[in-house]
């Protein structure tokens, strides 16, 4: 009998932590979410609930700020999520939003997308990019952030509109609409919230690891745009459920994470020291939620979930 593949999915929210459950200024404090609350047993991600496992999920506060004083940052928050090291700690400050050579030195050292290859393993960043974002990087206009530049880092080409109509990629806003709307393409194809989670688990059927960077949620919390906010999440909440439902989760670990918070307090537009937020769906949720206390701790779980042993590097402590 052949075994069916393990696979880890990391769905990627930039700038969403744990706040407090006041609707007026916290999107996730609202009842919009129908899956999530279900998955929760009614219970909202707020700070107040804590560290939770329920019958289908573990929801888990996780330490961004990692021993480092300051509002934690995104290429030293997403550093420490890819490589298992503690990158603010090891170059002395929270830095971002773009990673710069001393950041980019360890991703390129301590990469989890390298290290899947390594392994034998086939790693897969399937977020997808229009023209115009390249043309920015060729002209040195913009730095590759450190998500991107890690899966290049590893060896993948960027994805492109072309990956977006063949089904090998999805839109960052998850349904394509900000392709026609947004990016001058009128014919990009559109799903709705629950087409992209089964065209997310369908595109990732060759990989046994699938990162999907959602960065709009940063963008909303800098505006403070808690309306803004909510629509997105709801698109979000609506995209889990079609994932789930498509899922093999007998086999699956699904994680949803990010590296800061920010959109959880619209009262501000700036970043905050919130505990990052994490979710758990799947195989060994259970056990794996026990593993996870900080940025550093992504990398180890999705190494030994896919059976691969972790370097020593991923092993230090993950505060000073």
């Amino acid at each position: 009998m052949k075994l069916r593949r393990r696979r880890a999915i990391l769905l990627f929210l930039d700038g969403v932590g744990l706040g407090a459950d006041d609707p007026t200024i916290n999107p996730l404090a609202s009842d919009d979410y129908p899956t999530l609350r279900a998955l929760l047993d009614g219970r909202r991600p707020v700070a107040s609930t804590g560290r939770l496992s329920t019958a289908d999920a573990e929801l888990i506060p996780t330490d961004a700020v990692l021993g480092v004083p300051g509002r934690p940052q995104s290429a030293t928050g997403q550093t420490s999520l890819l490589t298992g090291v503690n990158a603010a700690q090891r170059i002395g400050e929270h830095y971002g939003p773009r990673p710069d050579a001393r950041v980019r030195a360890l991703l390129d050292e301590h990469n989890i997308f390298m290290r899947l290859l390594q392994n034998g393993r086939s790693p897969y960043f399937c977020n997808a990019y229009p023209q115009r974002y390249f043309d920015a990087i060729q002209r040195r206009r913009r730095l590759l952030s450190a998500i991107p530049y890690a899966a290049v880092a590893a060896g993948q080409t960027l994805l492109t509109y072309e990956d977006l109509c063949a089904g090998r990629a999805l839109s960052a806003d998850l349904t394509g609409e900000g392709w026609r709307n947004e990016l001058g393409y009128p014919e990009a194809p559109l799903l709705s919230p629950q087409e992209a989670g089964h065209a997310l688990w369908k595109l990732g059927q060759p990989y046994d690891f699938v990162f999907l960077e959602l960065w709009q949620t940063d963008l909303l919390g800098h505006a403070a745009d808690r309306q803004g906010a909510i629509a997105f999440f709801q698109r979000f909440d609506a995209f889990l459920a079609g994932l789930l439902e498509a899922a093999d989760l007998a086999h699956t670990l699904i994680i949803v994470t990010s590296d800061h918070g920010n959109v959880e307090d619209c009262s501000h537009g700036k970043h905050t020291v919130n505990p990052a937020l994490t979710l758990l769906f799947g195989a060994e949720r259970q056990m794996h939620a026990a593993s996870i206390h900080s940025l550093v701790d992504f990398a180890p779980v999705i190494l030994r979930f896919l059976g691969v042993p972790a370097p020593e590097t991923t092993r230090s402590p993950t505060t000073a």
